[in-house]
């Protein structure tokens, strides 16, 4: 198995969600607080803690490929709950799964006296 982007410095190498065999996990939980949008509205910057848990089957979600992958988001203009819709596709797609056995929870940090969590 030959990843992309681990083992190579920068961004350029992103390909993708990348993923490796299970080598026989039950749930996976994957957490970063790097996670940076774009209010489609105000063009403020909105930053996330993003939880990512999945009952994997055959496939593990490699985390560098994660962590590129969140960072594709700095300068998009998304609603919280729209993003954590998408990741969760974009997850479930990734690692061949069903919709039902992926999490995302999205927590928007404060802006304006009000944090938003929402989950998908």
């Amino acid at each position: 198995m030959e990843f992309v982007a681990l083992g190579h410095v920068g961004s350029e190498r992103y390909a993708g969600l990348e993923s490796f065999p299970n080598p026989g996990v039950a749930e996976v939980e994957m957490t970063s607080d790097e996670l940076t949008a774009v209010c489609p509205i105000t063009a403020q910057p909105d930053f996330y803690v993003a939880r990512i848990g999945y009952r994997p089957k055959a496939l593990c979600l490699e985390s560098k490929s994660l962590k590129l992958y969140l960072a594709r988001f700095r300068n998009e203009g998304v609603f919280a709950e729209a993003l954590a819709v998408r990741i969760k596709e974009d997850v479930a797609k990734a690692l061949d799964l069903d919709r039902a056995d992926v999490t995302v929870t999205l927590t928007q940090k404060a802006r304006g006296g009000i944090t938003i969590a929402a989950t998908a």
